[in-house]
């Protein structure tokens, strides 16, 4: 018998080395080699054959369109994102932190897709058959339809797929299955490469859309390697704050449809619920009287968001003043103070200055520079901004307001939650088309706009 030799494996991102290292020497990350054991390679289902069974090429013109069908589930903020809906025999990834509702979420769908006459399957690696019920009945669900099911045997789970035919396959979660033959612990590279590879080919071959549940690292990046992503048709990302109630389903990968659609939820005691104007929660306790407020509208895929950004400047206590962020980039908080310093004289070297999106959003685009900058000034003047009125643009170094994307997008959400004035670059009006009854006042540069404020 041959021997088996020996090697380390980078449980990030699969690079091998033939000793042990601290730290990986494909992507940098410490302590993630683990031991691994060369083994024969296991055996591989009858649907990898089944899956690509060998066609001749076909002229374009002549495929069928009814080979990719959609299936609508009904929970239309979840479609949107998938693209229309779900696609047979795709392959959908979903990962997202501890607890913050992704067996909730795919439960829902199940009972959705069961309300359609459709027959999914539930497996499930983590829970019991009376915990899933649990969930179930607390969220209103109960349904002949839905089939559930308690495995971590990889073979097993492609048994069930094989007779049951059905049509949705929810396994959570990958970490949690294993294969046959192979040395590995569940939730090693191996095996989570091994099992999805195959649950891959099972939902290529019997058309069940296969939706498969992935823990995700302190990072907030899908744990296990990144092959894991480039199988699957479609990845989806489930975000969010655990202290607020809502969350965020975004596409980064989706060979069926876009990626730059969002899907937002309220969780609730009876489960989530489809958010459709999330604008007019974040609004609904904007205090215009009160120094250090900005609406600004940002876009969460396609879709703008109007909300509150809110700042507070005063003395510091020690030596270097403090700078604290919250659902805002830190190092774009930071330049922004320097350019109000140095472009418009504000003395904020003995202030500490806290920035906060409101609803615990998180809010990355440059767009939101003029929001941040303004309520910034008007916490530090003791000037509120006026009632009614959107912030928008990019600031640069120099001072300057720079255009944006999406002007008229979000000057239309602005002007249809009643503002009646918008602060934009210069050049804004002529790329938004009809924004409504709102008044356009474009600006070149920070000082403009604090002229336009506060006169």
């Amino acid at each position: 018998m041959a021997k088996s030799s020996i090697f380390y494996t980078c449980q990030a991102c699969g690079w091998h080395s033939k000793k042990w290292l601290g730290r990986c020497g494909g992507c940098g990350e410490w302590d993630s080699l683990v031991e691994e054991c060369e083994q024969p390679e296991a055996a591989v289902s009858g649907f990898r054959h089944a899956a690509f069974p060998g066609e001749k090429p076909r002229p374009l013109s002549k495929i069928d369109l009814t080979e990719e069908a959609r299936t609508i589930t009904g929970i239309e903020e979840f479609d949107r994102v998938l693209g229309g809906g779900i696609v047979k025999g795709s392959a959908v990834l979903i990962g997202g932190p501890p607890g913050i509702g992704k067996s909730t979420l795919l439960l829902q769908v199940c009972h959705a897709m069961g309300k359609n006459g459709r027959t999914p399957l539930y497996i499930t690696g983590e829970e019991s058959l009376v915990q899933v019920k649990l969930r179930a009945d607390r969220l209103g669900i109960d349904s002949d339809r839905i089939l559930l099911g308690v495995e971590t045997s990889l073979e097993n789970i492609l048994g069930h797929i094989e007779a049951q035919r059905p049509s949705l396959v929810v396994i959570d979660s990958i970490q949690m299955i294993s294969k046959a033959g192979l040395p590995s612990a569940p939730g090693t590279l191996p095996q989570v490469s091994q099992c999805a590879n195959e649950l891959v080919f099972a939902a290529k071959a019997t058309g069940s859309a296969v939706f498969i549940v992935g823990h995700v690292t302190k990072q907030g990046m899908l744990a296990g390697p990144r092959v894991l992503e480039h199988m699957a048709d479609t990845v989806l990302y489930f975000e969010g704050e655990k202290a607020q109630p809502f969350r965020v389903l975004r596409a980064v990968k989706n060979r069926f449809g876009p990626t730059d659609e969002v899907a937002i939820f309220e969780m609730r005691a009876g489960g989530l619920s489809p958010v459709e104007d999330l604008s007019r929660l974040f609004l609904s306790s904007v205090n215009a009287k009160t120094s250090g407020t900005a609406v600004i509208s940002a876009m969460e895929g396609t879709r703008p968001l109007l909300l509150e950004v809110q700042a507070l400047v005063t003395r510091t206590n020690f030596g270097t003043p403090e700078r604290r962020v919250s659902g805002v980039d830190r190092n774009r908080v930071s330049m922004l103070i320097a350019v109000l310093e140095k472009r418009l004289g504000l003395q904020l070297g003995n202030q500490d200055v806290f920035v906060n999106a409101v609803g615990g959003v998180r809010v990355d685009e440059p767009a939101a520079d003029m929001g941040i900058a303004m309520s910034i000034v008007s916490s530090f003047r003791e000037k509120p901004i006026p009632s009614g009125v959107v912030l928008l643009g990019e600031v640069g170094l120099a001072g300057e307001v720079r255009t944006i994307s999406y002007v008229g997008t979000r000057l239309r959400e602005a002007a249809r939650h009643g503002f009646k004035k918008a602060i934009i670059p210069a050049g804004g009006s002529k790329e938004s088309g009809d924004v409504g009854d709102i008044e356009l006042i474009e600006v070149s540069s920070l000082s403009e706009a604090v002229e336009h404020l506060w006169g």
